[in-house]
């Protein structure tokens, strides 16, 4: 997607040779703040969040470009354990290919807890042999500030990382300072897109995703995981964009909680994800939404390849 805003002189000089350019992967386990920390850095939502785990389903690119650099951040899904369904699977290699031709990886923590899986993802962080930089997110929510040296002592025991950044992506609390080692990570080199694009993303996916980010903010805690978006019409039409999704489902007890009593909870899932797609997209939007049942396609291959869940290099 291309960006609103773009600079008014041409990004590089012919003459100059130190101009950056690479990509960086944001990893870690669910949770964990990778999609904040990716939209603080571009200043706009590009990937959505949430509360919940498994927000993030595909591996989107976000697109950094000033006078100096062009990085482009690799936003993954949460890598987990215990992945028994076809979607986890999918999101897991999403995952896990990202790590592949990048140039640095921003091993995301949160300064709460280290787990299992926050194990998992450092033994595969560390078999790439690619330099890491330990991101440890959430440092604003710890009130004594002398607990905080201690703790990031024992994280950074674990790895020789190239670098330790404590901050909290919610609030932009030292986002600069990783910048800086990102900066200093990118090797010498061209622009890899224009220098308006955003993401590598259509208008149409972030539509869809804006949809499903506003189903799992307003429903309980397991039902978003049985939730898909797909977007059936996108198109300008006298001054507006005329967007119709529909809401995929596994069960019909599942749909009549999506629909919500008188249609009230689909009607405010509407509303706010059109306040967010104008927002994001800066015209008018008429935005109509359905729910459909589609037993099991959450666990069926060939389903989820329909759905936009393929594989991608």
């Amino acid at each position: 997607m291309r960006q609103k805003k773009h600079w008014n002189n041409s990004i590089v000089n012919e003459k100059e040779q130190s101009y950056r350019s690479g990509f960086v992967a944001i990893v870690g386990r669910p949770n964990v703040g990778k999609s904040t920390l990716m939209n603080r850095i571009l200043g706009q939502k590009i990937s959505i969040t949430s509360s919940k785990p498994q927000t993030t389903r595909h591996r989107i690119l976000g697109i950094k470009t000033d006078e100096r650099s062009q990085c482009i951040y690799v936003d993954t899904p949460g890598l987990h354990l215990n992945a028994h369904k076809a979607m986890n699977r999918y999101m897991n290699r999403a995952a896990t290919s990202s790590l592949d031709d990048v140039e640095l990886i921003l091993f995301v923590v949160d300064v709460h807890r280290w787990t299992e899986e926050d194990e998992n993802v450092l033994k595969r962080v560390r078999e790439k042999g690619t330099p890491v930089a330990l991101v440890v997110n959430k440092v604003d929510e710890i009130k004594d500030k002398e607990e905080l040296l201690p703790l990031l002592q024992q994280l950074s025991a674990k790895m020789d990382f190239a670098a330790v950044v404590p901050l909290s992506a919610l609030k932009g609390k030292n986002v600069g300072e990783l910048e800086k080692v990102v900066y200093d990570a990118l090797p010498e080199g061209e622009p890899v897109f224009p220098e308006e694009y955003v993401t590598d993303r259509s208008e149409r996916f972030l539509a869809a995703e804006l949809v499903r980010e506003k189903l799992m903010r307003s429903l309980g805690k397991e039902l978003p995981y049985a939730t898909t978006v797909e977007i059936e019409q996108f198109k300008e039409d006298e001054g507006m964009l005329r967007i119709s999704a529909l809401i995929w489902v596994e069960r019909q007890s599942q749909k009549i909680i999506v629909i919500g009593k008188g249609g009230e909870r689909l009607k405010e899932i509407g509303r706010s994800a059109r306040e967010d797609m104008e927002r994001l997209f800066g015209e008018k939007v008429f935005l109509q939404l359905w729910v459909k049942v589609k037993e099991g396609w959450s666990d069926n291959e060939r389903i989820l390849s329909s759905l936009g869940y393929r594989d991608e290099q």
